[in-house]
């Protein structure tokens, strides 16, 4: 393998166009889909392919969502020896609606995402594997994860010569931004968007939320700005980077489209704004279709 996840694992059911939820009262819809979802499963098929080779360390149940899920595993052949399947907990299912602007809304249950601990990253044998890269998708919204455990792992990770990234998503039941401050002196590459920048430093102006995130110790950090692009604040550089167009039809699994795309340029050598670019790309690529990687599997853009 190149590149481990590290992150959570859904089924996703989305339906479009939902603009309201009118309660004692139904409503109808023009299409729906179920396909795999998380942002760990969603850059880990993303990677697959763009045809880095990859492992998801992640939790599933055993029951028929866990089927699903891995039909579409199967498909890209991504690495599960690293899954861990449980008797005694679903697999996480998440009901995105997806309104007329193609912004989805989520309401989840964590499943078996909610046991998922830095135990279950082996970085030894991980690197006895070939992994070059580790990226942890999602951070706040596993709640079994805490930010000074998994600061441990990241510091082992580099210790070994991997490269590491970190991908957050906002959770109502992690209201800390300070769990994340111990895993940030061992990370290479920190990914947020606007949103998330601001919830986590206070700072309304991206650029400067993006270098009060870096001065919190991550060698780069890449805010993503949707059509815009992605400001990238690192090491010598502090440069805007422009998006690329697209036809959008569904904004979800976006960031976790440009952060395959940027991890799979950065794995081929190349250089911040090139990575950017791809991760740009990737992201184009994905919001063209419904769900969070049904473009992934449409053939090549």
């Amino acid at each position: 393998m190149d590149a481990v996840v590290f992150g959570n694992v859904t089924l996703d059911t989305l339906c479009y166009p939902v603009d309201d939820v009118p309660r004692n009262e139904s409503i109808s819809f023009e299409r729906a889909i179920v396909a795999p979802g998380g942002c760990g499963s969603n850059v880990a098929i993303g990677l697959c392919a763009l045809g880095v080779e990859t492992a998801l360390v992640a939790r599933l149940g055993t029951d028929d969502a866990a089927v699903l899920v891995e039909r579409y595993w199967e498909r890209v052949g991504l690495d599960t020896r690293f899954v861990r399947r449980l008797i005694d907990a679903p697999t996480a299912v998440s009901v995105g609606l997806v309104d007329s602007d193609a912004q989805p809304r989520f309401v989840h249950t964590p499943g078996a995402n909610a046991t998922l601990s830095v135990g279950d990253l082996d970085i030894p044998a991980l690197v006895a594997e070939g992994a070059r890269i580790l990226h942890v998708g999602a951070f706040l919204v596993l709640p079994g994860v805490s930010g000074e455990q998994l600061a441990g792992q990241l510091a082992e990770a580099r210790t070994h010569g991997l490269l590491t990234s970190l991908d957050v998503a906002i959770s109502r039941n992690r209201s800390k931004p300070a769990d994340l401050w111990p895993c940030l002196p061992h990370v290479d590459f920190f990914f947020c968007n606007a949103r998330e920048a601001h919830y986590l430093t206070g700072v309304g102006d991206p650029v400067e939320a993006a270098r009060a995130l870096r001065s919190r110790g991550a060698w780069a950090v890449v805010l993503k700005l949707g059509a815009d692009g992605c400001w990238v604040e690192g090491d010598g550089l502090s440069k805007h980077v422009p998006g690329l167009p697209a036809e959008v039809v569904d904004t979800t699994g976006a960031g976790d489209a440009f952060a395959a795309g940027f991890i799979a340029s950065m794995l081929r050598d190349n250089d911040l704004p090139s990575a950017c670019r791809a991760g740009s790309a990737a992201g184009a690529r994905v919001v063209s279709a419904f769900g969070a990687v049904g473009a992934w599997f449409q053939g090549p853009a």
